[in-house]
């Protein structure tokens, strides 16, 4: 074989590398494009057609993502000559390995699915799960989002969620606020539960809900009662501030007949 023709072989298959490499770019970054533009699209469009329901979008945005990016990549490792089918055992293979190193991962993903679906707390919502306590921000494929009370900003893996016992504070649209105060044993009972209810009137009250003074504990001098409010869940902590003051009011107002207790 002449230097010719050994240079004419390797210009040829220089020229073609090259060109497999370019498309190979080319595909890539079309991949990484149209991925994060679908996923961004889907996280915009998606609530509407789900009634406005931003629980599952964002793990629905980041499973479209990751599998376009694996197709795309599947298509690159094509444009050199690798078969299809020996790349889907080269995944296949690195799949379970990937499984055997990386179990809490991926248990973090079965969770983040499980609690997509069982849906114990949706975005938005105040949970508290086995002492994390904060505001549901995104439920994510790795993860979920949540900020406290004091707006810090918490990423906690989804298996400790899914494993832990949640209680959500604002699942229901309404929430009780309790407060006890008392009262001396021969005050009228009923004159003082009709002053309390008044004074305890808010904008934060319930629908077709009404407070009640129901008798907690007694003793020798005095009887301890218990206002209790329905307030919507959202605004608790608002209306359990104002309600406080409104019955401290009622009871200075009503001449002291009554000390408040939290």
């Amino acid at each position: 074989m002449t230097n010719t023709t050994i240079f004419g072989v390797s210009t040829a298959w220089l020229l073609s590398s090259v060109w497999s490499a370019v498309i190979a770019l080319v595909v890539l970054v079309a991949g990484w494009m149209l991925a994060k533009f679908i996923s961004r699209a889907v996280v915009r469009l998606l609530p509407e057609r789900l009634n406005r329901d931003h629980t599952i979008v964002p793990l629905l945005s980041q499973v479209v993502r990751y599998g376009i990016l694996v197709v795309t990549i599947i298509v690159v490792l094509g444009q050199f000559g690798v078969e299809t089918a020996s790349i889907l055992a080269v995944l296949g293979a690195a799949g379970i390995a990937v499984a055997l190193a990386l179990q809490g991962t991926l248990s973090n993903i079965a969770a983040g699915i499980l609690l997509v679906l069982l849906r114990p707390f949706n975005v938005g919502d105040q949970i508290d799960a086995d002492g994390i306590a904060g505001t549901v921000v995104e439920i994510g494929l790795f993860g979920t989002q949540m900020r406290n009370a004091e707006n810090v900003f918490m990423f906690v893996p989804n298996s400790k969620l899914s494993n832990a016992r949640i209680t959500n504070f604002t699942r229901e649209p309404g929430r009780i606020v309790e407060l006890k105060f008392t009262v001396p044993r021969n005050a009228d009972l009923a004159l003082v539960r009709q002053r309390i209810i008044e004074g305890l009137s808010s904008d934060f009250g319930v629908r077709d809900s009404h407070a009640e003074v129901v008798v907690d504990s007694l003793s020798d001098t005095a009887v301890t009662l218990a206002a209790r409010v329905p307030v919507r869940s959202s605004d608790w902590a608002a209306a359990r501030s104002e309600l406080q003051e409104r019955l401290k009011a009622t009871l200075d107002r009503e001449g002291g007949f009554a000390s408040a207790t939290a």
